[in-house]
C-alpha cells in the first residue's frame, strides 16, 4: 500500500497559476503564485513543484512565488540533455528573465541547490538571497563526516547508464514511495502529492531523466569547484539542515560564503517542505523579508 497521511500537503495553494515557459532550448512547466518581491522555489528528486504546496501560501502573502518542474522532471520538457548543474542554473536564470524578474530571493533543496548556489555565484547582482537545504556541493571540503560510511546507496545505482531505468520500469510507486517514507521518517506525505510524484517519475523516459541528474554529477562537481575557485559567494545565504545532512552543507559553504547561517531543524526528514512546512517556514520568512538586514543567529 502506498504510504500517504491526510494532511495539508495535499492541499493545493488557491490561485496557483500554471504556465509554460520556453528557456534554454526547452520548456518549463512552472507553478506561479502571489505578487511581491520574486522567490524561486527549485525541488529534487523524486520531486515536482508540488513539493513547496505547503510553504507556497504563506509566501504568496508577500512574494511572487516561482516553482517550476525542473528539465526532465513533471510537466516539463523531458530533454535528451543537461542535467549538470550548471545547466539547470541557465534554466533558472533564463526563466527569472522570461518572467521579467531582475532580483529573486533563489530557495534550493535536493538536486535543487547545486544549481541555486551556481546561480548565486555567478549572478549575484540577480540572486537577491540564497537558500539552499539537505544537500551537498560536489566535492568541497566539509562533508567528510557526513560521507565516512559512503555516499547514499542509490546513487551508484542511479549514475549506471539505463540500469536503474530498466529494472523499476513498472515498479515505479514502490520505489517512490520508499523514498517518500524516509525523507519524512516513516510519516509519508498527502495522497494527491503523492500521486503526482508517482505519475511524474513513471515510465523509462521519466525515470532516465531523473537518473541523468546523477550521471552528470562528475560535471556538476567541477563546475561548483571551478565556481569557488574563481570567486566567493557574496550573497546573504542560509543552509537549512534535517536528517540525514544536518550541518554538512553548511560546513561546505563556511569556507566559501561571505554572510552565512545556518539552521538544522530537529525531528526532521530530508524532504523539509512537506514534513515540517511551520519550521522551515519560521527561518524562511525572516530572512526572506524585504528590505536589508543582518543575519540572525545560528541554531
Amino acid at each position: 500500500m502506498p504510504l500517504a497521511s491526510p494532511h495539508s500537503s495535499d492541499l493545493q495553494p488557491r490561485d496557483v497559476e500554471l504556465r509554460r515557459v520556453a528557456v534554454n532550448g526547452v520548456e518549463l512547466n512552472v507553478a506561479l503564485l502571489g505578487e511581491g518581491p520574486a522567490v524561486l522555489l527549485l525541488h529534487g528528486f523524486p520531486h515536482t513543484w508540488q513539493l513547496w504546496t505547503r510553504v507556497m501560501g504563506p509566501l504568496a502573502e508577500r512574494h511572487r512565488v516561482i516553482a517550476p518542474d525542473m528539465r526532465g522532471a513533471g510537466a516539463s520538457t523531458r530533454a535528451a540533455d543537461g542535467y549538470d548543474a550548471g545547466t539547470f542554473a541557465c534554466d533558472a536564470e533564463a526563466l527569472l528573465e522570461a518572467l521579467g524578474v531582475c532580483s529573486a530571493d533563489v530557495v534550493g533543496i535536493d538536486a535543487g541547490t547545486p544549481p541555486a548556489f551556481l546561480l548565486a555565484m555567478r549572478r549575484p547582482d540577480l540572486v537577491r538571497r540564497l537558500v539552499v537545504m539537505e544537500s551537498l556541493l560536489g566535492g568541497l571540503p566539509g562533508a567528510e563526516e557526513f560521507l565516512a560510511q559512503g555516499v547514499p546507496w542509490w546513487f551508484g545505482f542511479h549514475a549506471v547508464p539505463g540500469l536503474a531505468e530498466t529494472v523499476l520500469t513498472g515498479h515505479e510507486a514502490r520505489y517512490v514511495d520508499w523514498f517518500l517514507a524516509a525523507g519524512t521518517l516513516g510519516e509519508g506525505v498527502g495522497p494527491a502529492v503523492r500521486d503526482a510524484f508517482v505519475r511524474a517519475y513513471t515510465g523509462a523516459d521519466a525515470l532516465r531523466c531523473a537518473f541523468s541528474y546523477y550521471r552528470a554529477l562528475p560535471t556538476s562537481s567541477q563546475q561548483i569547484a571551478e565556481a569557488v575557485d574563481g570567486g566567493r559567494l557574496t550573497v546573504p545565504t542560509m543552509a537549512v539542515g534535517a536528517r540525514p545532512v544536518g550541518r554538512a552543507l553548511e560546513r561546505q559553504l563556511g569556507p566559501v560564503a561571505d554572510r552565512l547561517v545556518g539552521h538544522v531543524i530537529e525531528d526532521c526528514g530530508h524532504i523539509i517542505p512537506l514534513h515540517r512546512p511551520e519550521a522551515v517556514l519560521r527561518l524562511l520568512e525572516p530572512f526572506l523579508a524585504p528590505g536589508p538586514q543582518g543575519l540572525p543567529p545560528r541554531s
